[in-house]
Formats: C-alpha cells, sequence, structure tokens
C-alpha cells in the first residue's frame, strides 16, 4: 500500500490516478501516524518551495518524512517534491529542505553561457539520459519525459543522478540514494516512460 503524502500542494489527483491505472493499493493522508504504516510514500508537490516546507513544517510532516526514510522503506519525490528532498532552495529567499539528498535547488539564469537568452520556465518534452543504474530505470530505455520548472537541482555528488536531461543546463532529472527518489517531470503525464517508471518504483515498494 502506497501512502500519498497530502499536505495541500500536491497534484494529488494526477498522481492517484496514475496508480489506480496500474491497479497499486494506495491512500492519500495528511496524518503522520497513517503514513509511516504504508509500505512505500510519494510527497507530490506544484508550487512554491518556500510554502511546501512551511506547511510540511507546520503539520509536523517533515519529521515524519525524515523518521519514514530511516525505517529503510521507499519514498518518492515528484516535481517540487523532488525538489523538497535536498538541502536548501533559493526560491523566494533561502529555504532549507528535508535534506535528504545533498544539493540545492537554483533558478535556471535564463540566460545561456554564450550570452543567448532563453525561456524560463522550462517547459516541454525532454529526453532522459541516464547517468548511473538505480532499480527505478532498470530494464527501461532512454525516452522522453514531460517538464514544467523553473528552479532546477544542483548537486557536486553526480552519484545521486540517476538521469538527466539538458536544458541550457545539466538537470537532474531522476536522482536516488538508497531508499530516497526523486523525479523532477511529471512520470503520470510523460507517456510510455514515465509510467514505466512509475511501476519500477511500485516494484520497489
Amino acid at each position: 500500500m502506497i501512502g500519498i503524502v497530502d499536505y495541500g500542494m500536491g497534484n494529488l489527483f494526477s498522481v492517484s490516478e496514475a496508480l489506480k491505472r496500474q491497479n497499486v493499493s494506495y491512500f492519500i493522508s495528511e496524518k503522520g501516524s497513517e503514513l509511516m504504516k504504508a509500505d512505500g510514500l510519494i510527497l507530490p508537490g506544484v508550487g512554491s518551495f518556500k510554502d511546501a516546507m512551511v506547511r510540511l513544517n507546520e503539520s509536523g510532516l517533515t519529521t515524519m518524512i525524515r523518521d519514514y526514510v530511516g525505517t529503510g522503506k521507499p519514498l518518492l519525490g515528484i516535481c517540487l517534491g523532488m525538489q523538497l528532498l535536498f538541502e536548501e532552495s533559493e526560491e523566494n529567499g533561502i529555504t532549507s529542505g528535508l535534506s535528504l539528498l545533498p544539493g540545492k535547488v537554483v533558478r535556471f539564469p535564463g540566460v545561456a553561457e554564450n550570452g543567448e537568452s532563453y525561456k524560463v520556465p522550462h517547459m516541454g518534452w525532454n529526453r532522459l539520459e541516464w547517468v548511473n543504474s538505480s532499480p527505478v530505470t532498470e530494464n527501461l530505455e532512454e525516452d522522453y519525459a514531460y517538464f514544467v520548472h523553473s528552479y532546477y537541482v544542483s548537486t557536486n555528488n553526480q552519484e545521486i543522478v540517476i538521469a538527466k536531461a539538458s536544458y541550457h543546463e545539466d538537470v537532474p532529472a531522476v536522482v536516488g540514494k538508497d531508499n530516497v527518489f526523486g523525479m523532477q517531470f511529471h512520470p503520470e503525464k510523460s507517456s510510455k516512460l514515465g509510467v514505466e517508471l512509475l511501476q519500477n518504483f511500485t516494484k520497489l515498494v
């Protein structure tokens, strides 16, 4: 049974529909005591990093998520949910994250190294490129995923980058260490590859 963390800022419907299509049992809850009983957790997210951390901190879910990871059971962060796994974000001022993975969340500069300006947010289909092997990408072929974001993860630890995409910068697209995983794009909106990635996570669970 997969628990979907409801802290008021997630795209709960699309994630739960994707699990339903795979015949995976799930429940949605804002209660830490219930979520701790799940076999796997999904942390969705849409919106501002700062607002999300305020809600997680105030509700006690920050502590619950860290405790959950300590049990060794798998956690998946999606979109903003992936960014929250990292140490901090510069969105609307520096805000501390869950610090489950090393790195910080920074804004696309909007200007390439050659001085050309480019569009922010990064929006559209980009090809994923495998970087490090992981159970979530096992037996899958590189393909396209759908991104919508103005901020991306910058990390000095390339071992946690499972897949990357290129949008004027190298963008960590799938990340993971031990039982903590994240996907910057929306797997539930990323056609075949997105479905396969979610399936691999649910198999892990």
